[in-house]
């Protein structure tokens, strides 16, 4: 069943009507149309081209993936690109899905790249607010975009969630493993990827504001300012976590190379402690006479020496903290 809906002067009166079906009811008196198309090909798009006038360009940009956030004002219609988001916390990876709509004076068409945009959580925001149905399309518009910034509101804060676990075990004594190392690279990678698609989102909300009057002047200018506020926080907060998880691997860098030089600390003066007995016990082993050679009082006084030696070195060296 095609994915349409009707409302006629605020109220739904249809849904589920063959696309085809669409260019008469846009003929009669106050009526809004939505219907959807998924993965549509270019003669899909032509035809509703040709029936609502759109224009070539925006055409163009729907049937290409990997379009930038954005809404581009035309003379008879608006075109406008977003994408949703979703966070998978077991692999730390974010994943975008791309969905395109066009807004005409009394219908707004969504296209979208795949089903796993959810145009069924689009719906039960246009179902729980329909008494603002009688604002036409601009209503819709609203459910739509919506769905999209709650959903980088939700990543964000799912990320932020992870990041607090990263900062929690930053400094136990122990150093991160590979699994943590690979887990706060991936988080950096999808916070880098989100702030592709949510930054341009206040630009978005923005131009709907400066260029229609009926949302400024309507009584969903709040609802539409609640958008923007939301998408202006995303956005802020994703720049925030993408700069502390810039800190904890700096920070895991850090802790790395503190370890290995203490590490190099120790190594070093064992091999100096070692080196002092080592040094005495071969001068002592040389096959020529020197003092004290034969005579059990010469054994001792080497030995003596090497190990009030290795007692200073280690008290001087624990004194320093490197052992």
């Amino acid at each position: 069943m095609a994915r349409t809906r009707l409302y006629r002067k605020g109220k739904l009166e249809s849904e589920g009507f063959p696309i085809a079906d669409v260019s008469d009811h846009l003929g009669e008196p106050d009526v809004m149309v939505w219907f959807d198309l998924c993965t549509p090909t270019r003669a899909d798009l032509d035809a509703i081209s040709e029936e609502l006038g759109l224009h070539p360009l925006a055409v163009e940009d729907a049937l290409h993936a990997n379009q930038r956030p954005k809404l581009d004002v035309y003379d008879t219609h608006m075109f406008l690109n977003v994408y949703a988001t979703h966070f998978d916390q077991d692999t730390g990876r974010l994943e975008s899905v791309e969905a395109s709509a066009f807004v005409t004076e009394r219908a707004l068409v969504t296209v979208r790249t795949s089903e796993a945009f959810s145009i069924d959580q689009v719906q039960r925001r246009w179902d729980s607010g329909g008494a603002l149905a009688e604002h036409g399309v601009a209503f819709l518009l609203h459910g739509l975009l919506d769905y999209v910034v709650d959903s980088h509101f939700e990543v964000v804060q799912a990320m932020d969630d992870e990041i607090e676990k990263l900062e929690e075990g930053l400094f136990q004594e122990t150093l991160p493993g590979p699994g943590e190392q690979r887990r706060t690279f991936e988080l950096r990678k999808s916070l880098v990827n989100l702030r592709r698609v949510v930054a341009p989102m206040r630009e978005v909300v923005n131009t709907l504001f400066r260029r229609n009057d009926v949302i400024r002047d309507s009584s969903l200018a709040p609802y539409f300012q609640d958008v923007y506020d939301h998408a202006v926080r995303a956005a802020e907060w994703t720049d925030s976590l993408r700069d502390l998880v810039g800190n904890i691997r700096e920070a895991h860098m850090t802790m790395a190379n503190n370890k290995m030089n203490l590490i190099m600390k120790r190594v070093t003066s064992w091999a100096a402690i070692i080196a002092v007995p080592t040094m005495i016990t071969g001068f002592y082993g040389q096959n020529v006479p020197y003092p004290g050679s034969g005579q059990p009082w010469g054994f001792w006084t080497s030995t003596g020496l090497w190990v009030v030696a290795a007692v200073v070195l280690y008290t001087q060296f624990k004194k320093r903290d490197w052992l």
